[in-house]
């Protein structure tokens, strides 16, 4: 039975129930599945092998902070190379997330959902399960499949650190 957890974040005025644990640095990256925008299945710690990752869980790509967010990553995207990969995840249906990734212009971050089961959503620390969809977050994932970052915001409105996460996502890519 997953753990369920009160005190950490409010969602709609009111103490949000959170499912799972939060994740820690040198931790390993728990696999999960999500579908991508074309509906297919994708594990994304194994999708990603070899690469570092940056891995964010968003509430909605529908919002002004997960917008930002997103288009955020993908202009950073660039810098990086190709040797990292971006990995967005929220509850939107698929086609919610290919239309907003179309109209955005989004092309280095892949958007990932979550909706079928909240896997990804649990093993992460992130599902609220009330509202079914998660608290923003943000991971930095190794090669060696381990987290090098972990930023878990306090408020669902609060935007990550971006120095922090591309700092420690260009030290993890030496």
């Amino acid at each position: 039975m997953p753990v369920e957890r009160k005190g950490l974040i409010n969602f709609a005025g009111e103490d949000a129930t959170v499912i799972g644990v939060d994740l820690e640095v040198g931790q390993f990256a728990p696999e999960f599945t999500a579908r991508a925008i074309d509906w297919s299945l994708v594990k994304g710690i194994e999708s990603t092998s070899g690469k570092v990752r940056i891995i964010g869980s968003l509430p909605s790509l529908s919002t002004s902070v997960c917008d930002r967010e997103t288009r955020r990553f993908n202009q950073e995207a660039a810098s990086l190379g190709d040797e990292i990969a971006i990995l967005m995840l929220s509850m939107d249906l698929p086609f919610t997330q290919r239309n907003w990734c179309a109209a955005a212009g989004i092309e280095r971050v892949t958007t990932l959902s979550d909706y079928m089961n909240g896997e990804f959503g649990e093993k992460y620390g992130v599902l609220l399960k009330d509202y079914r969809v998660f608290r923003r977050a943000i991971f930095v994932v190794g090669r060696d499949d381990k987290f090098v970052y972990v930023e878990y915001l306090p408020a669902i409105g609060n935007e990550p650190d971006y120095d922090a996460v591309l700092r420690a996502a260009r030290v993890a890519l030496g």
